[in-house]
C-alpha cells in the first residue's frame, strides 16, 4: 500500500525537467515505470535492478558475480543458488533473504563476494552494514547493536546495527570476525536469522526479511590454506565451527 501511494503521489506531481516550465508534464497516468521509480525511491534501488527483466538478471547472477569474484566457484555457486531460490518465493517471507558462513583465512576474498553480492542484489556495493565483531567481545555490546534502554546513556542515539537497517532495509549485513562477538552478541544474530527482527531500544520492531546476512569467520582457517578442498578438509572445518557454536 505505501508503495501504491507514493507512485500515484509521483504521478499527482506535475515533473519537468530543467530546462524550463515549457516541457511537458506527467500525463497523470499511473504505469509501470512509475510504480518502479516509486520502488526505487523507497529501498534506495536504481530502478535499474527493479525492471521487468529481474528474473532473466537473475539467471545470469553466476556469471555476474564470476565478473568480480576470481575463483571461489563453489561460494559463488552456493550463495547464487540460494538467493535465486529465495527470489521465486520459496523462503519464510519474514526470514532473511539468506544466512551465509564465509569461512577461510584472511585475503581469500570473503568481504569482496559480500560486496559483489551487495552490487548485484541492490545496486551498489555500498549497500551493506559492516560491524566488526571484535568490538562486541564484551556483554554490554548488546546494547550497542540494538540502542540502550530508556533512561540509559544513548538512548536517543538508536542502535548501531537496527538504526542502519531501518534506514536502508534493502541491504546486506556483514557480521566480521564473527567469532569474536560475545554469546549474548551471537544470540542477537540467531533471532535475526530465525525470526527476521529485531526490537530496538526504543520499543520498534526492526525488520530484516530483505536483507542478506554474512557472517565471516577464521575459524579452522589453518585447514583451508590446502590446495584440493576433500571431505577430510570439511569435517575438520565443520569440528572447529560446531566446537565453536
Amino acid at each position: 500500500m505505501q508503495l501504491m501511494h507514493r507512485a500515484c503521489a509521483l504521478v499527482r506531481i506535475p515533473l519537468y525537467t530543467s530546462d524550463g516550465p515549457g516541457d511537458a508534464p506527467s500525463d497523470g497516468l499511473l504505469d509501470d515505470e512509475d510504480v518502479t521509480l516509486a520502488a526505487s525511491l523507497m529501498t534506495g534501488i536504481p530502478a535499474s535492478k527493479l525492471g521487468a527483466d529481474e528474473r532473466s538478471r537473475y539467471a545470469s547472477m553466476v556469471e555476474h558475480m564470476h565478473q568480480r569474484i576470481i575463483g571461489q566457484e563453489e561460494a559463488v555457486l552456493a550463495v547464487s543458488r540460494a538467493v535465486k531460490t529465495a527470489r521465486v518465493g520459496l523462503k519464510d517471507p519474514n526470514r532473511p533473504i539468506g544466512s551465509f558462513l564465509f569461512l577461510g583465512p584472511t585475503g581469500v576474498g570473503k568481504t569482496e563476494l559480500a560486496k559483489a553480492l551487495g552490487e548485484f542484489m541492490f545496486g551498489s556495493e555500498d549497500q551493506m552494514v559492516t560491524l566488526d565483531m571484535s568490538e562486541y567481545q564484551q556483554e554490554h555490546a548488546v546494547s550497542r547493536l540494538v540502542g540502550a534502554p530508556p533512561g540509559y546513556v544513548g538512548y536517543e542515539g538508536g542502535g548501531q546495527l537496527t538504526e542502519q537497517v531501518r534506514a536502508r532495509p534493502y541491504t546486506v549485513v556483514l557480521f566480521d570476525e564473527v567469532e569474536k562477538a560475545h554469546p549474548r552478541v551471537l544470540d542477537v544474530l540467531l533471532q535475526i536469522m530465525e525470526e527476521g527482527r529485531l526490537t530496538d531500544g526504543q520499543g520498534r520492531v526492526v525488520s530484516f526479511a530483505e536483507t542478506v546476512i554474512i557472517m565471516t569467520s577464521n575459524l579452522g582457517a589453518e585447514y583451508l590454506e590446502t590446495v584440493e578442498m576433500t571431505d577430510t578438509v570439511r569435517e575438520l572445518v565443520m569440528g572447529r565451527v560446531k566446537q565453536f557454536f
